[in-house]
């Protein structure tokens, strides 16, 4: 399978002028390619394909004095540009179809987006310098803050600025089965949530970090000084730096927790089982912060191209499955219940049920997986004694202390 491995880059200032007319370039072609697309469109015409588009808006038009500067930077820039509009379309077209959740149709980009990315394949013949700097053409040796090793031979990488102005490379790597880790016996369920980011159905409970509730107090700080700031000023520029800085530090943070999280559940266990919840539909409540704050469609997505790579067994199943209204322990449907009840008891055989755990135990059994329901009972219920083995009996008069020990009566 392809993954990519991301690490920052630290361009000197002329590298960044460097880089800074890539994106610029790549930019140009795009709009080019789509403006004579949907002209294309408008008039009636088929679509001009990726060759054609190549031929016009890039090899023809160095020659042309408006648009020279095109030669200044990788031609390889230039034609993944084409790509990914081709890629942007293929995606909008499969999405009317049905074939893959819709999209909107490709737009226009700006120079003022936030987030600018090329990319080099092998073709451009970059490479990793023996001092561990990564050399791109017509840029320059950039610097590379080297996290970890990349397992096999990068085939592309993709140079990015985010909105907080840093640099990062991502490498494509390809990997084989090497990775798959050795079987082990545990399977487990996992109820998502907000009180507790993930109850597992062996009982355990992970506390959800709330990154951006703890980061509030200095977001809102940053956000109130750039509202203060000059519209086209220098000052408002940096002070949206600082929010976006800001924001991409909880934003790096939650990463973080859910690739450390992810990962040791996937080590651990042989098989994960997830409930697939319907995060659009829970962000349009009061809780939407919340979630969002949550992000657990990046979790998910985590667990399972991370079961894939390493040899796990990942299975998610549907969103209507009464996970918290069946009772674990004898299988009853009891109905649904309020949020704010957490622990409920089952009138069919008395148990005792924490609600996230239960839910968690019949998240791993609508998956078909070998998972214990004792994590789920928080205690039995009390139940009256049967009255032939409480208490003594008028009827049958206990025998005397001296007769049970055997000693003679007066």
């Amino acid at each position: 399978m392809q993954l990519r491995y991301g690490f920052r880059l630290y361009p000197s200032a002329g590298q960044r002028t460097a880089l800074a007319q890539a994106f610029g370039c790549a930019r140009v072609v795009y709009n080019d390619a789509l403006r004579a697309r949907e002209t294309a469109r408008a008039a009636g015409l088929p679509f001009p394909t990726a060759g054609e588009l190549s031929k016009r808006l890039i090899t023809k038009a160095k020659r042309t004095p408006e648009r020279a500067w095109l030669s200044e930077v990788s031609v390889v820039v230039l034609q993944q540009s084409l790509r990914d509009l081709e890629a942007a379309y293929r995606n909008f077209f499969d999405g009317l179809a049905g074939r893959r959740p819709r999209m909107g149709a490709p737009r226009y980009k700006s120079k003022r987006d936030t987030r600018q990315a090329v990319r080099f394949t092998a073709n451009a013949r970059w490479s990793i310098t023996p001092g561990g700097r990564l050399r791109l053409p017509k840029i320059g040796d950039l610097k590379v803050k080297w996290s970890r090793s990349l397992p096999s031979a990068p085939s592309t990488v993709t140079v990015v600025q985010d909105s907080a102005g840093r640099y990062f490379a991502s490498f494509t790597v390809e990997t084989g089965p090497e990775e798959v880790l050795p079987e082990t016996s545990p399977e487990v369920g996992i109820d998502l949530g907000l009180g507790h980011f993930a109850v597992l159905s062996d009982g355990t409970k992970i506390d959800s970090p709330r990154f951006l509730r703890r980061a509030e107090k200095r977001l809102r700080k940053a956000q109130r000084d750039l509202s203060r700031k000059e519209r086209g000023s220098r000052n408002r520029d940096k002070a949206r730096i600082r929010v976006a800085r800001a924001h991409a530090k909880v934003a790096d943070a939650r990463r973080e927790f859910h690739h450390q999280l992810s990962t040791k559940l996937i080590r651990e266990n042989q098989a994960v089982a997830v409930e697939d919840l319907c995060v659009k539909g829970l962000a349009r409540t009061r809780l939407a912060r919340s979630v969002h704050d949550a992000g657990w469609s990046a979790f998910v997505a985590m667990l399972e191209y991370k079961a894939a790579r390493y040899g796990r067994t990942f299975v998610r199943i549907g969103r209507f499955e009464p996970t918290s209204q069946v009772c674990s322990a004898c299988g009853v449907k009891d109905g649904p219940k309020p949020l704010h009840v957490r622990v409920w008891t089952c009138p069919a055989c008395g148990a005792v049920l924490d609600r996230d755990i239960n839910a968690a135990v019949n998240v791993a059994r609508a998956a078909g997986l070998a998972v214990s329901a004792r994590g789920a009972l928080v205690r039995r219920a009390p139940v009256p004694a049967p009255r032939g083995e409480a208490g003594t009996h008028p009827k049958q008069p206990t025998q005397p202390v001296w007769e049970q020990a055997g000693i003679p009566g007066p």
